[in-house]
């Protein structure tokens, strides 16, 4: 895997856009019930969660050259 100034970028924005949302799904939803919702309960923890997901988002997937998705080599 190459890691280029795009990629790193990407990682960055999406990791930071998780954790917003982590944080504010715990803050507008979350749930205050002593520790029945192990990850809305925790602010800390709903942040990591949603950081994690991003994360997830952001990690480049390997691409199948044209001449293998096709089945047949181009000449």
């Amino acid at each position: 895997m190459i890691l280029d100034k795009k990629t790193i970028v990407k990682g960055i924005l999406t990791t930071g856009a998780g954790a917003l949302l982590g944080y504010a799904y715990y803050y507008f939803i979350g749930c205050n019930a002593g520790g029945s919702c192990p990850i809305t309960s925790n602010p800390y923890i709903s942040t990591l969660y949603g950081a994690f997901m991003g994360l997830i988002l952001a990690v480049p997937t390997r691409k199948k050259p044209v001449s293998e998705a096709n089945g047949k080599e181009n000449n």
